[in-house]
This record gives C-alpha cells, structure tokens and sequence, in this order.
C-alpha cells in the first residue's frame, strides 16, 4: 500500500464559529458533533479565535481511493504505530483516510510503516 507524505504543519483545534473559516484555503478538516467542532488546518491557517488548539501534527494520506467494503486498513497503520509507541489522530474523507502523527514522531512512523512493507511517497 501506497502512503503519501504531506509535508504541511499542522494543528488541531476547537472552534466556536465556522463562519470564520476561509474555505478556500487548501487543506482543513472540519468536524462538527453535538459537543463541538474540531478543525485540523495548516498550522499557519489556524484561526486566532481558537478555544483550544495543539500544533506540531504532520500528516500522511493512504493514497487512492478507498472502497467502503475495504477492512483493516486503518486498523493496520495505527496497529503498527502503536507497536512503535507512536500516537495518532486520524481523519477520513470520502475517499481516503489521512494518519497525522506528532512532527517529533514523523520520521520514525515513516521507518516503521517502511518496515512493515508500506511504500513512502
């Protein structure tokens, strides 16, 4: 399987006002529940008026389009980072799932997802 790094910082964070977000910046994940609305954006993206915000994220996507049928995939990534003592917070999208780990931790999730027989991009 084909991994893609994508060489943004990024930070995750709270927020009480969509209608501050710029859409039409490139990259920014929004998740609203009925307790909050989370954002992951581009670090130099992040709005003033967060109400909680943590930085140093970067960021890998499973390339391609993923079937819904498709089992594990997610599953495995975070198994073997998690072997590695590596945390993750992970979003999807319709069509792919993206695995951001700590920019401390980057480099060492990329060898081990290496080892385990996942091509870097």
């Amino acid at each position: 399987m084909e991994l893609k790094r994508i060489d943004y910082e990024l930070t995750v964070c709270k927020i009480d006002d969509p209608s501050i977000l710029n859409l039409g910046k490139d990259f920014y994940f929004i998740g609203k529940t009925d307790e909050e609305l989370s954002l992951v954006c581009k670090t130099e993206d992040t709005p003033d008026c967060t109400t909680e915000r943590d930085d140093g994220w970067k960021c890998f996507r499973i390339q391609g389009v993923l079937d819904f049928s498709l089992i594990g995939i997610l599953s495995k990534i975070s198994g073997i980072l998690a072997d590695n003592k590596i945390g993750i917070f992970a979003v999807s999208t319709y069509n792919t799932d993206y695995i951001l780990v700590k920019s401390e931790n980057f480099g060492r999730a990329i060898d081990a997802l290496r080892k385990e027989g996942y091509t870097i991009v």
